[in-house]
């Protein structure tokens, strides 16, 4: 072809990458594995190849962890964390440099053998995932250096376990290593079976780095080892990235365990264009949304919502560019899309596919390689939102859509999934992109952009897409906790006795749902006896119906969320108010139920409670991330949403108020099981709310057994959040009931607060969740 014909056509001519360098490495390494335990390579075993999946050359064999190599790696990490913790932030943050440096240095090695393992394009592997992974070392190496000065309480978990996938080897093992690492923890990382060569040479960047001995291990192998890392008694934090389903396991087998969890999950996301956008931009924006990493991105933009009005021309202009994408061997620069990380996983996309019966499916005309995992540049069109397509993860190059007509309609598509980690919005109306944003259930809104990430803000989900950030300053609090110490949680009981009420004018409590009092489902109610034995009143039992009623008023009240933190304020201040001019009665109250004469000390710390949770209301502020492109990270804390709690036992008053404020002054609306063994504290405070202007549904009071409401909470699918501070141990049962849609939790794992003491910004911080909305801004 001469240079005529290739003006003339524009075609592009290959431009192959050299794998030399990097098939070198392997064979220096004897092309086989071990396992990176202690800062040295186990002796290899060919349990399992590695192999090309551009065309099933066998790239090296790989070592399968047995549980004696998972016990001997987390006793390394054990031994080496108390260590590397007391190296102080600069002492770490000069290692986490030492290794950026070394990825920078190694960059195009790391990217060859990312490549070749994995399968996605060279320009990918060069100019996105490595620079990314350089750029978390650097950004953590910072963090180290501030955390004595910018996070005093905050301490090392310990020992992290941490499994990544395959669709993004190294800079998942980025994610999770590096700010692990900063905050003084050590690591056991189980890379993917199928993707594992660039953490072996990670782990040989580690050595060169002189970083010591035992504070990154790496075990390569099935899920098995996943398994028996999740399982491990000594090992503090579990962070996974993977499928929904793995992650749903993961929370159930470490319920109750005290484990740290993170999960970053599947999902479906929305790319929603109006009939205002650039429509040029807003393809080529596609095109990376899915047929990036040939579609194997847990965020991928995988659903298209198009404008009714443009629709067909938007479609029609898809397909051309859809036909110009360029298939082939992953090292050629000039190509587009890869080849898909297994033969499983193209067996997976094309049965997904032909099985679909709705529909328009149109096959890019692409030239398709004769060998290797690859499959075409899909669209498929006319789908309803209750296909099974527009609901199910495909992990492939395979764009599914459907329109809409309206604003309010493109938000109701948008969220009409079980997921909730990223989407992208494409206008022209400013106004527009800032109202919808804020609407869509995600943990990631990019507006006229997709497929931004960065060390300094977070990444993660919502819904079943899993809870926890990685990156930023919210990622840190996922690999820390506080430094003061817990104390062993004592069961308390209340009093028995058989006398009768010193006042015989029953004043007859009852539950508090949607703004009124309300009488148990179940009719049943039992004594509440004071040190004396006399008879204090009687409480009502709540049950799982009550708790669907409380359930439907909580989410009947979600404009709360939508109030003004100002607004919220004055009503917290409101029932301040009000409970101050009964505090003789309630510290009567308090004291009569507990016997333990501090009634008049709780009721003050509970207006003081109250006055924070006012304060705090319209300034806990998110942030402004600064990220290195034209563009800022808006990381706006959200409410979570619905939230049950356990109440603490010990401090009917002060600790139902802790619990109440600062969760409705982050627009919260919460479902609170009152104290268990003193109850009639929480039965008389629902008459200060009901004079202080509360709207009817965000705040609703049960009284029963908590061990009885715990399980009901936890598996309720419209229950945001469930928290236990109840004085019975009742970790395990929530989480473990949890993974049904994954929700929140926070429960005490059998250590005890101080509720005299202010915990309101941990309360603050459980009570939001993190939205990062990436918005062009500058030149």
């Amino acid at each position: 072809m001469t240079v005529k014909e290739i003006f003339d056509s524009m075609d592009y001519g290959p431009a192959p990458e050299s794998a030399g360098d990097a098939l070198a490495w392997i064979v220096d390494q004897g092309a086989k594995f071990g396992h990176f335990i202690n800062g040295s390579f186990t002796k290899a075993t060919d349990d399992f190849q590695s192999r090309n999946p551009a065309n099933g050359e066998t790239l090296a064999t790989l070592s399968q962890a047995s549980q004696e190599d998972v016990n001997a790696a987390v006793t390394a990490a054990r031994k080496a964390q108390a260590k590397w913790e007391k190296l102080g932030g600069h002492g770490r943050a000069k290692y986490l440099y030492a290794i950026s440096r070394l990825l920078q240095k190694h960059a195009r090695l790391f990217a060859v053998l990312e490549t070749l393992d994995n399968g996605k394009p060279i320009r990918e592997s060069r100019d996105i995932d490595i620079p990314l992974a350089q750029r978390h070392f650097y950004y953590h190496a910072g963090m180290a250096q501030l955390m004595d000065s910018e996070l005093p309480d905050r301490v090392a978990l310990g020992v992290c376990g941490q499994i990544i996938p395959w669709n993004f080897p190294l800079l998942m093992l980025a994610w999770k290593i590096a700010p692990a690492l900063a905050m003084g923890n050590t690591v056991v990382l189980k890379p993917a079976e199928y993707t594992s060569l660039t953490a072996l040479l990670f782990a040989d960047i580690c050595r060169q780095a002189g970083l010591p001995d035992g504070v990154v291990n790496i075990v390569t192998g099935d899920g098995a080892v996943g398994e028996m890392i999740t399982a491990h008694e000594d090992i503090n934090k579990i962070a996974f990235t993977g499928s929904t389903d793995v992650g749903r396991k993961i929370r159930e087998a470490t319920a109750g365990s005290g484990k740290s969890l993170t999960l970053e999950l599947g999902g479906k996301s929305p790319y929603v264009v109006f009939d205002d956008a650039d429509i040029d931009s807003a393809i080529e924006g596609l095109v990376d949304a899915i047929w990036f990493n040939q579609g194997q991105v847990c965020c991928a933009g995988s659903r298209l919502l198009v404008q009714e009005g443009i629709a067909e021309k938007f479609h029609s202009k898809l397909k051309a560019r859809m036909d110009g994408l360029r298939l082939g061997n992953p090292l050629d620069k000039c190509i587009d899309v890869g080849a898909v990380v297994d033969p499983v996983q193209l067996q997976t996309i094309t049965d997904m596919v032909n099985t679909n019966s709705e529909g328009e499916t149109y096959h890019a005309a692409v030239e398709m390689p004769v060998e290797g995992c690859f499959y075409p540049p899909t669209l498929i069109t006319g789908l309803a939102p209750s296909s099974t397509l527009m609901q199910e993860e495909i992990f492939g190059p395979v764009l599914v859509s459907t329109t809409f007509r309206t604003p309010d309609e493109a938000v109701a598509l948008a969220n009409n999934t079980r997921y909730g980690l990223a989407a992208s919005l494409w206008t022209e109306n400013v106004n527009l992109a800032l109202d919808i944003a804020p609407k869509l259930v995600a943990g990631v809104v990019w507006v006229n952009a997709t497929n931004l990430f960065d060390a300094a803000a977070g990444f993660g989900g919502k819904r079943e897409s899993g809870f926890g950030r990685e990156g930023g300053w919210e990622g840190l609090a996922a690999y820390t906790k506080p430094r003061k110490a817990t104390k062993a949680l004592a069961p308390i009981a209340g009093f028995k006795g058989d006398k009768g009420p010193s006042d015989p004018l029953d004043r007859t409590p009852k539950l508090y749902i949607g703004g009124k009092q309300a009488r148990p489902d179940g009719g049943y109610s039992r004594p509440i006896y004071g040190k004396s034995g006399n008879l204090l009143g009687q409480a009502p039992i709540a049950n799982r119906k009550d708790i669907r009623n409380a359930v439907e008023a909580a989410q009947a009240a979600k404009g709360w969320a939508g109030t003004t933190g100002h607004l919220r304020a004055q009503i917290l201040y409101y029932i301040a108010e009000n409970l101050s001019a009964r505090a003789e009665e309630f510290a009567s109250r308090v004291n009569a139920l507990t016997n333990a004469r501090n009634g008049a000390r709780e009721v003050e710390a509970s207006i003081q409670r109250l006055f924070s949770a006012a304060a705090w209301a319209d300034k806990y502020d998110g942030q402004v991330h600064n990220v290195p492109i034209r563009g800022v990270a808006l990381a706006m804390r959200e409410p979570t949403g619905v939230i049950g709690a356990l109440c603490p036992d010990d401090a009917p008053l002060l600790g139902l108020v802790s619990v109440m404020a600062p969760a409705i002054a982050m627009g919260n609306r919460v479902i609170l099981a009152a104290s268990e063994p003193f109850p009639l504290a929480a039965t008389d405070f629902y008459q200060v709310l009901d004079t202080s202007d509360v709207p009817a549904g965000v705040v609703n009071i049960l009284t029963g057994p908590h061990s009885e409401l715990a399980s009901t909470f936890a598996s309720h699918l419209d229950v945001d959040a469930v928290w236990s501070f109840s004085s019975t141990n009742l970790s395990a049962e929530i989480e473990r009931g949890s993974a049904g849609n994954l929700k929140r939790t926070w429960v005490n794992n059998g250590q005890t607060l101080d509720w005299f003491e202010d915990n309101s910004r941990a309360l603050l911080e459980a009570s939001t969740e993190i939205k990062n909305i990436w918005v062009p801004y500058g030149e």
